[in-house]
């Protein structure tokens, strides 16, 4: 592996126009744009293309990359991979929805919201099957194309009567994964506005309570609470 010092300075030399730098840059950090492109997979795209798409974000993290930024290199780059991705995605309409499964989708979120809200469990589907005449396979359709966002503080039953957090369940052997979604996090945070961000830092890296930081800053919980869940929702649209 580069060091940050070498990395440096493959990057001069590949911006000056040396090839070989740019493939051993390519070479060195492999593992990390096969980190970032696992989570686009089953997207309707054929991985060695989604290898493509991110080496070309890669190659132009080098091209805009800039020492005075302060920041590590894969920490810039991570975002410039991502956003290629996602760019073609779009754009090139890979994922193709049709408008059927689109208003299916609606209509079993708004259905999986409003039995939740009546005090329910979250229904199975079968009971959204036929609650609002969809066939079942179509029902599992439309869920799998429109997946609701998680808290990652919901609480999940492991099997043995006992409640756990989803964060829980989602810690990561891979290192390469763990790095990438730490600079995907840390880039999402930096970015947020003041306020936003001392809420965050207080609540998840201070453990204070909605409360405990309502007082701090002279604001009602209530209003703490809905600022949180906002803030969890664009971190969540960020990094999906």
């Amino acid at each position: 592996m580069l060091s940050p010092e070498e990395t440096v300075l493959h990057i001069r030399k590949a911006k000056a126009g040396d090839n070989t730098s740019k493939e051993i840059l390519l070479e060195n950090n492999s593992l990390l744009i096969k980190s970032v492109i696992r989570r686009f997979k089953n997207k309707g795209v054929e991985y060695d293309d989604l290898y493509q798409l991110g080496c070309i974000g890669f190659l132009k993290a080098i091209n805009n990359f800039d020492e005075q930024y302060g920041v590590r290199f894969s920490t810039y780059a991570v975002p410039m991979i991502i956003g290629e991705v996602k760019r073609f995605l779009r754009d090139d309409g890979a994922i193709k929805v049709s408008r059927v499964i689109k208003m299916n989708a609606r209509a079993i979120n708004k259905f999986i919201e409003n039995y939740k809200g009546g005090g329910g469990d979250v229904p199975t589907v079968d009971e959204i099957s036929a609650s609002l005449n969809i066939d079942r396979e179509d029902v599992i359709l439309a869920l799998d194309s429109s997946k609701m966002p998680l808290s990652l503080s919901e609480a999940i039953d492991d099997g043995n009567d006992k409640k756990l957090e989803l964060i829980d369940k989602i810690a990561s052997d891979d290192k390469e994964d763990d790095m990438v979604d730490k600079i995907l996090l840390e880039s999402v945070i930096d970015k947020l506005p003041p306020r936003e961000k001392q809420i965050i830092i207080m609540r998840y890296y201070k453990d204070n309570t909605q409360s405990e930081i309502a007082e701090a800053l002279g604001v009602s919980q209530v209003q703490i609470s809905r600022i949180e869940s906002k803030i969890l929702k664009q971190i969540k649209e960020q990094i999906s």
